[in-house]
């Protein structure tokens, strides 16, 4: 195969009409020059350049050559340009998975920023109710990060992001939701909660949260939207566990802090590679935190 500095060679002699005047250009010896036009046309079986009492010209093969060697070296022109725009932030693109309910919170707004600052990197976004789910995708070469609680395996790289605050939720005039202060998780015993459905990661962490407190809930409605959790618990189903970033600003309900307090880790998984599109993102994301709507913070306060 061809390399590119002997495609570079034969381009730069034809153009320069001279094998000297070539190596100058090249800043290469004229030995160092013909040996890299031999092995050319050693490798392509045919002459290259017809010699001239003064200088060179392509020969018939040389002619048909020439036109594939200079496309060749545009080709390989454009990959360096293209790394450089992406090391410099300035293209490619970068595929995003995120847990479902992180997408308003946290997400949403960290992509219009990022958009803003760099308008020609292409933004993939897919959503997951499981940490495991994205912890996958990455594995499977999907996306390449994902944003979301710690998955229950991982070998490969973690950035700690933030820690997120599990909240309850209840809609308005609901007995145990009327009342001030953080709820005792042993109040929701026989009490009717939204549970989240078996594939959704919330799912066994609520399981493992009431059978810790030895507290058997009456579940009235599973899904498998966290975002669709606080909706229900408005329409007066039930009380919801939701994370805070999956509390709507609007929420007609009221919200509560468990007692005792419940948090989770909020992540970043890469695969590990030295990549800067994606080390950037992660730093914007530090940079961003998570943010609880202010609506859903006075709530909060205020009981």
């Amino acid at each position: 195969m061809p390399t590119l500095r002997a495609l570079e060679c034969f381009v730069a002699i034809v153009e320069a009409g001279s094998i000297t005047r070539a190596a100058a250009l090249l800043h290469l010896s004229q030995p160092s020059l013909s040996h890299q036009l031999a092995m050319l046309e050693n490798e392509l079986g045919s002459p290259l350049l017809e010699r001239l009492p003064r200088g060179v010209r392509p020969t018939t093969a040389g002619r048909e050559a020439l036109r594939h060697a200079r496309a060749a070296l545009e080709s390989a022109d454009r990959v360096v340009q293209a790394g450089r725009a992406v090391a410099t932030l300035g293209e490619g693109q970068l595929r995003i998975g995120c847990a479902g309910s992180m997408t308003a919170g946290l997400v949403a707004p960290l992509l219009r920023a990022w958009r803003r600052r760099h308008p020609r990197v292409r933004l993939a976004l897919q959503e997951r109710n499981s940490a495991d789910a994205l912890a996958s995708m990455i594995t499977a070469d999907e996306i390449d990060i994902a944003i979301g609680p710690r998955p229950t395996r991982w070998d490969g790289a973690v950035d700690l992001l933030a820690q997120e605050e599990l909240v309850i939720v209840f809609s308005a005039g609901d007995p145990l939701g009327d009342h001030p202060g953080p709820v005792a998780i042993s109040a929701l015993h026989g009490y009717p909660v939204i549970q989240y459905a078996g594939p959704h990661g919330l799912a066994s962490w609520l399981d493992g949260l009431f059978a810790e407190h030895q507290v058997s809930p009456e579940v009235v409605i599973r899904t498998q939207q966290t975002t669709s959790a606080p909706a229900l618990a408005a329409a007066g189903l039930g009380a919801a566990v939701v994370p805070i970033s999956g509390v709507p600003a609007g929420f007609a309900g009221t919200v509560h802090r468990l007692d005792p307090p419940q948090s989770r880790d909020v992540v970043a998984l890469t695969a590990g590679r030295a990549d800067v599109l994606v080390s950037q993102f992660v730093a914007s994301v530090k940079a961003t935190g998570l943010r609880v709507p202010a609506a859903v913070a006075r709530q909060l306060e205020a009981v």
